[in-house]
């Protein structure tokens, strides 16, 4: 309780990594890699602005939908690696489909990488406290 009577709820701090900064960068690459996409890979206007704004915005509702730490509609840890590994491998086939591998193969080593760290992390089991003799 605190002093005006409310009660106070204790949250655990969350520390931001160096990984997390990365990922989030590698997110905001991938969307702009599907607009840049979206942009050169149809004809200009219609289709193309349709694909510019549409795909980045399709693949940020999927994200914040289903893989964003504080996400809407939660799953588990395979949909989750689902999940991402659509949203990053389409950035990176983008790429591939601009011709530009070049940017592919290092985005999508740099994904595979901080997506892996973060996995481990973030699935990684609870670690309990072994029972003391006597204690079950």
């Amino acid at each position: 309780m605190t002093a005006e009577g409310g009660s106070s709820v204790s949250r655990p701090q969350q520390r931001i990594t160096a990984n997390d900064v990365l990922r989030l960068l590698l997110e905001l690459f991938a969307l702009f890699s599907l607009g840049y996409w979206g942009y050169l890979a149809w004809p200009f206007p219609i289709p193309g602005v349709y694909f510019m704004i549409g795909t980045p915005l399709f693949a940020a509702i999927v994200w914040g939908l289903f893989r964003s730490p504080k996400a809407v509609l939660p799953l588990d840890p395979v949909g989750k690696v689902l999940v991402e590994i659509f949203v990053m491998g389409a950035a990176v086939g983008a790429w591939f489909m601009l011709g530009y591998p070049m940017v592919g193969l290092p985005f999508a080593a740099v994904a595979v990488t901080s997506g892996y760290i973060n996995g481990r992390r973030e699935f990684a089991p609870e670690k309990v406290a072994p029972a003391k003799e006597g204690e079950e």
